[in-house]
């Protein structure tokens, strides 16, 4: 999926409605103004031009970044870089039934979405928690070979972000199936699901910071993700926790029995 690089600049504020230029090809002919006010959600496209046009039909993709976008940085003099894939299809991306891929293969980083992923694929189910009760968290890694057999990793942690918890037992998996090539991520968290598949080429672009201007949380562990998927052919599928999901409940149980415990130990 072909990806186009724009800079999104704030010119002008009046009666709550911002002028912004999107220019590309880091050429100041190559540019659209648009009108957009974050109260009412209203876009306007100001300009008839070859950059205003490819915007109109990539729509959706510019408003989730303008909705998602928090009112306190709309402010003029504001500037971000943005990424927008060519006919994205945001609504599938978006479908939690779908799963996600990511090919970093022969030096590509393209994402996509299928119905059903590769048939014959090792499979790293994940989950983590943070338990308030004992200051303590942990995460449970279960790995699926081609043959059906599983291997499982527990392990406790003091860090108390859930999300990154969830990130960290992915990091674990894919380290440990390091030298393979084609590996399905099953995870109850959006966070990794999206993080590497959408979010990550923005905040690379902007020197690690999002749209509002503040930096990537995790940074240091969002990079040990990029750098371990290398070449690798990555799957995401979304599971909703807590629903009767075999693996995805007994990376659950798991998890928090490790968290419970005074001393670490690992399966």
């Amino acid at each position: 999926m072909k990806m186009f690089i724009f800079l999104m600049e704030i010119i002008e504020e009046v009666n709550g409605y911002f002028k912004i230029r999107i220019t590309t090809d880091n050429k100041e002919e190559n540019y659209t103004d648009i009108s957009f006010n974050p109260d009412e959600k209203k876009l306007e496209f100001l300009n008839q031009d070859r950059v205003g046009e490819y915007l109109k039909q990539n729509e959706y993709q510019l408003r989730k970044i303008l909705h998602n976008k928090r009112k306190d940085t709309f402010f003029v003099g504001f500037k971000v870089k943005i990424v927008l894939r060519d006919e994205k299809d945001v609504a599938a991306f978006n479908d939690r039934s779908k799963i996600v891929v990511l090919d970093k293969r022969n030096g590509q980083n393209d994402s996509f979405v299928v119905d059903d992923g590769e048939e014959r694929i090792y499979k790293i189910y994940t989950d983590g928690s943070f338990m308030e009760k004992y200051n303590r968290g942990a995460y449970t890694v279960l790995i699926q070979d081609l043959k059906g057999n599983y291997d499982i990793y527990s392990e406790k942690t003091e860090i108390k972000s859930s999300s990154l918890i969830e990130l960290m037992a992915a990091i674990k998996g894919l380290k440990v199936l390091n030298n393979v090539k084609k590996i399905r991520i099953i995870t109850d968290s959006q966070y990794v699901r999206k993080g590497l598949t959408e979010w990550i080429v923005n905040w690379k672009l902007n020197d690690w910071n999002t749209a509002n201007g503040e930096k990537a949380k995790n940074i240091e562990y969002w990079k040990e993700f990029d750098k371990i998927t290398e070449n690798k052919y990555i799957e995401f599928q979304w599971v909703k926790g807590h629903s009767g999901h075999f693996e995805n409940s007994l990376c659950d149980i798991y998890a928090r029995e490790q968290a419970k415990k005074e001393t670490s130990h690992k399966f």
